[in-house]
């Protein structure tokens, strides 16, 4: 059985000038899912988002949101959102409870309940000793709570999340997805740019973007598998000398250095991958240990967004 979706978009463009920031993007986003948007800076996720939720008009194409379709009806969209971006944005000479009882007047939230729905935010997102305190002197993970607890103040249907923990600690970042669970749990659509990999791993599904273009959608486990590459570990004492005698075969699409490790690239199409390798290590004489590994999230953003003859070298 499909899914119901929260954001259907077909086409969507935006050009500015010359640049294509965002080029025929078709997109499907399950209701009451994390779905994630992963690509380097410049990628064209921040421009999705902007036109996603009315802030931006597409040159091209069209959206559905929560049933609205968007830019036409985004001011009744609006109200069904919630839009937390990579900088803090709210007021720092203001106290974390004055900027919730400022967001909760902004949603004309209900007045009888905007005491009880602050002091239970408080204590969600942890920042109940905090209450008094002024936002500009919290720390990052604070910052990030208390921005979180206003995107979600007025329980909107849609999450609308751009690189929301680039400035943050890991720990905060951990904290801070275990919070998104929750509320996807609990029915919220996320939507979240990232250019972390191991966030990209926790969505349901995700889209890699790559010059405003949509190269590969799916959950994390369907893209692994289907890379269209054989990824080959080489563990080697002097790293370097074993990338240089890989890296120009015609056949290798790509080494990665991670440690003391190499990840090795080869499409699909080359039959024996490893003796490939070991065959080329050999003749340098760089002594070595090749083994055939599953792809990782890193190795499918890699395959995908590299340039297409080494793709299919």
């Amino acid at each position: 059985m499909t899914r119901e979706l929260a954001i259907r978009a077909r086409g969507l463009s935006k050009h500015f000038g010359s640049l294509r920031a965002v080029d025929k993007l078709d997109l499907d986003v399950p209701k009451a899912s994390i779905y994630g948007f992963l690509g380097p800076n410049g990628s064209g996720k921040s421009t999705t988002i902007r036109m996603l939720c009315g802030l931006l008009t597409p040159t091209d194409g069209r959206a559905d949101v929560l049933g609205f379709e968007v830019p036409e009806h985004s001011k009744e969209l609006k109200p069904k959102i919630g839009y937390m971006t990579q900088r803090f944005s709210l007021f720092g000479d203001m106290t974390v409870a004055e900027n919730l009882e400022f967001i909760a007047e902004i949603y004309s939230f209900p007045a009888a309940h905007r005491a009880s729905r602050v002091d239970e935010l408080l204590e969600k997102y942890d920042l109940t000793e905090q209450r008094k305190q002024f936002a500009g002197t919290m720390s990052g993970g604070q910052r990030q709570r208390l921005a979180l607890a206003c995107a979600v103040l007025h329980h909107p249907e849609l999450l609308l999340l751009d690189e929301p923990t680039s400035a943050v600690d890991p720990q905060s970042r951990r904290d801070f997805w275990a919070n998104l669970f929750r509320l996807a749990e609990g029915g919220t659509t996320i939507l979240v740019s990232t250019h972390y990999m191991d966030e990209a791993e926790r969505c349901h599904r995700l889209a890699i973007l790559d010059h405003g273009v949509k190269v590969a959608d799916g959950s994390p486990r369907q893209l692994q598998s289907s890379t269209g590459m054989h990824v080959v570990e080489v563990l080697a004492d002097n790293p370097y000398h074993a990338q240089t005698a890989l890296i120009n075969i015609a056949m290798v699409a790509s080494v990665t250095q991670l440690g003391v490790r190499l990840r090795v690239l080869i499409p699909d199409s080359v039959d024996d991958p490893l003796a490939l390798v070991n065959q080329n290590l050999q003749k340098h004489k760089v002594p070595a240990q090749s083994r055939i590994v599953a792809a990782s999230l890193e190795d499918v953003f890699v395959a995908v967004t590299m340039n297409p003859e080494r793709r299919a070298a």
